[in-house]
């Protein structure tokens, strides 16, 4: 089995280009910002992250495709980089830390293409998550300072902390019966958002977390971190990885809970 360490390596000097590229914007007086077909917004920052990946992966992995939230998929083979140059834009043109860049790689296998290299990278709160695949999950601000992270070992609901993004979201797919139940089942619940449950999901914080919407360029970095960490993600219908168009993700140990709520099965 490749050890993708190289690609690892790489995806950390991807995620430096985009941070320089991120943060000399952020809270920035004159940042432009426009908004997409799809009503939600896009950065200048946004833009030029995203073009820096890109440039340095045509010139490190010119045989690898690319597909990016801002300007789609280029290129075909069994190897795809997978960009979120910055995942919470709206925390970021409101000047709220709570935003990073996500980087994946995904390679084609049985069941599709699936996530073997990711970094997060959050420049603004100083933190950075990455894994690569058979080598564990990772927190620190490079490979030469790294803590290894697990998920938790929480057993019951009754004890376990459950993170989402926000309400409106499962009201509008019928699923918001479920999610109130199990946010009534659990311990604690906090409306984090973005990347952040899913790192934290994969550092034991948190043991729970979920969202009923989302695009392969908001899960396929957070996947493979939670999975190396010790955790599960699936979609809400059980499906591992990040192909269900949602997400859920757990300690492993409560999963079979989490989708009996907010997958239906309860």
């Amino acid at each position: 089995m490749p050890d993708y360490l190289d690609d690892l390596r790489l995806a950390h000097v991807l995620a430096d280009a985009a941070d320089a590229a991120t943060t000399a914007r952020f809270k920035a007086l004159d940042l432009k910002v426009e908004t997409k077909p799809d009503m939600t917004p896009v950065s200048e920052a946004d833009k030029a992250a995203e073009e820096l990946i890109r440039g340095q992966l045509q010139r490190a992995r010119p045989r690898d495709a690319v597909l990016g939230e801002e300007y789609g998929i280029e290129g075909t083979g069994p190897r795809r980089w997978v960009v979120d140059p910055i995942d919470g834009t709206k925390n970021y043109v409101r000047g709220v830390p709570v935003w990073a860049t996500l980087i994946s790689l995904m390679e084609a296998g049985e069941g599709g293409y699936q996530p073997v290299v990711g970094v997060v990278s959050a420049p603004a709160l100083g933190r950075r998550w990455w894994a690569a695949k058979g080598h564990g999950a990772f927190t620190g601000r490079n490979l030469t300072s790294a803590t290894r992270i697990h998920a938790s070992r929480v057993g019951k609901l009754a004890d376990a902390s459950f993170a989402y993004s926000s309400l409106s979201g499962w009201e509008e797919q019928g699923r918001l019966d479920g999610f109130l139940e199990l946010t009534r089942q659990v311990w604690r619940t906090r409306a984090y958002g973005d990347f952040w449950p899913y790192m934290m999901v994969a550092e034991g914080s948190v043991d729970l977390c979920a969202e009923p919407e989302l695009s392969l360029w908001d899960m396929a970095a957070n996947a493979i971190i939670v999975t190396e960490a010790g955790g599960t993600f699936t979609g809400l219908d059980g499906r591992p990885g990040p192909h269900s168009g949602n997400a859920a993700a757990s300690n492993g140990l409560l999963h079979d809970e989490l989708l009996g709520y907010l997958g239906g099965r309860h």
